[in-house]
């Protein structure tokens, strides 16, 4: 049986986000970020995993500043989390701190046992 490698609660992750006021609040305009080389590790095996993570959000009064949010996702490097998990706490993150009009998270992991997983997250209506 194989190991669960513990959640790292102690990290404060949002404290590495950063915002910028929005230019324009009262238009509706998709922003779309997509991090190529997103890297965390299963909780159950210890191994790495691998995926592109996809934000795409409609903001309201903030947007994310794009080093907060490179530094914010590599936070998750060395961290034993689930996919569904890691999904969920970057959308709860970003929401806390941009307060967004809709946000969608999305998580394509890379191929492990033959199954490749997506995993998305939504806040708000579109």
């Amino acid at each position: 049986m194989s190991k669960i490698i513990p959640h790292q609660t102690n990290i404060d992750k949002i404290e590495l986000l950063e915002t910028f006021e929005n230019s324009f609040p009262n238009r509706d305009y998709l922003i779309v970020h997509r991090a190529n080389e997103f890297t965390s590790v299963c909780p159950k095996t210890g191994q790495p995993d691998f995926g592109i993570i996809t934000i795409s959000y409609i903001a309201a009064k903030k947007c994310v500043e794009l080093k907060s949010l490179k530094y914010y996702l590599q936070s998750f490097r060395n961290e034993g989390i689930f996919y569904e998990n890691v999904i969920n706490r970057i959308l709860n993150d970003l929401v806390k701190v941009l307060k967004p009009k809709w946000m969608e998270i999305k998580g394509e992991f890379s191929v492990r046992g033959g199954l490749q997983s997506t995993v998305i997250a939504v806040h708000g209506k579109r």
